[in-house]
């Protein structure tokens, strides 16, 4: 009862753990069921297949060019051209030529300049205080009378006057007439000179002397050398392979552990690998003995190796539980 208990509580927290974390876990279980990830063995088959023995091969034959004889007219000597001149004829001849063409030259004629004087304001008028002097009436300085108001009289006096503006006499240079320009005519000069001039030009006379032929033979190429290319087919042969057709992953399986199977079990399980061959020691322990027998029984039998999976005591004729 003890056992079935827990059992039932590690199946509780097994599957809130794979609820709660959303990994790849085994499918839902009923409580006491227990699984692990086992290697499925892969199957494989032999197959036979065509694999090429020798390549497709090309061989090239060449067949050479053909030429035939001909006979042709060559040129042996070029057409020639030879000239003869002609020299040109002369006459003397008297002409009137411009030493100095017409121009025409500009004279400036220069400013003339006068001086004058003007007034030129140095300090403009203006208006300031100055001290006075001779203070009358009330309060004069020297009385020893009070002003109006019972005040007593410093005696100090200063008037507001107007300084006039104050010029200067300059000198200054002025244009009296501007500067002007007259242009005059200077004539040509020429004069009498006696040249040489071409009365009949020199003449150049072209004499062709024809080209000269001779004839020759020569081969000349009828056909060009060509290439055929001849194709060797490949040769194939039969071969044999062997081709996995499936298992080689990972899976989950139900399994036997310390939840939920006994040491009874384990002996019974035990037994049963050595009466198949595979010897196991007989001491309800899962052991290294008998770990190694349980692989060899697997791998003989197509079963997921390295746990006690269910299917694995159920191929030993056993009862899982």
């Amino acid at each position: 009862m003890k056992k079935m208990l827990l059992a039932s509580a590690a199946a509780t927290l097994f599957s809130g753990a794979a609820m709660a974390q959303g990994a790849d876990y085994p499918p839902s279980a009923d409580p006491g069921e227990c699984f692990a990830r086992v290697l499925i063995p892969e199957t494989t088959e032999v197959v036979t297949e065509q694999v090429v023995d020798r390549p497709e091969t090309q061989e090239i034959i060449v067949i050479p060019a053909t030429y035939e004889t001909q006979t042709e007219q060559v040129l042996v000597k070029e057409e020639t051209v030879t000239y003869s001149t002609i020299p040109a004829v002369y006459e003397t001849v008297t002409e009137v030529v411009t030493v100095e063409p017409e121009r025409t030259e500009t004279i400036v004629i220069p400013a003339t300049f006068e001086t004058y004087t003007e007034q030129v304001l140095v300090r403009p008028a203006y208006s300031t205080w100055k001290p006075g002097a001779g203070l009358f009436g009330r309060g004069a300085a020297g009385t020893g009378t009070a002003n109006v108001n019972g005040e007593q009289a410093t005696g100090e006096l200063l008037c507001r006057v107007e300084v006039p503006a104050q010029y200067d006499t300059v000198t200054r240079t002025r244009v009296a007439t501007p500067e002007t320009t007259d242009v005059r005519v200077i004539p040509a000069v020429t004069e009498v000179v006696t040249r040489e001039v071409v009365a009949q030009p020199p003449q150049v006379i072209e004499n062709v002397i024809p080209a000269e032929y001779g004839t020759v033979t020569k081969q000349v190429l009828v056909t060009p050398a060509s290439e055929q290319v001849n194709v060797i087919p490949a040769t194939f042969k039969t071969v044999e392979k062997r081709v996995v057709t499936g298992g080689g992953g990972l899976e989950w399986r139900e399994v036997l552990c310390d939840t939920n199977t006994t040491s009874a079990k384990v002996s019974e399980i035990q037994r049963a690998l050595t009466a198949a061959g595979y010897n196991a020691p007989d001491d309800g322990q899962f052991g290294p003995g008998t770990l190694r027998a349980m692989e060899s029984y697997q791998r003989a039998n197509g079963l997921p190796v390295g746990y006690l999976t269910v299917s694995t005591v159920q191929s030993l004729g056993l009862s899982p539980y």
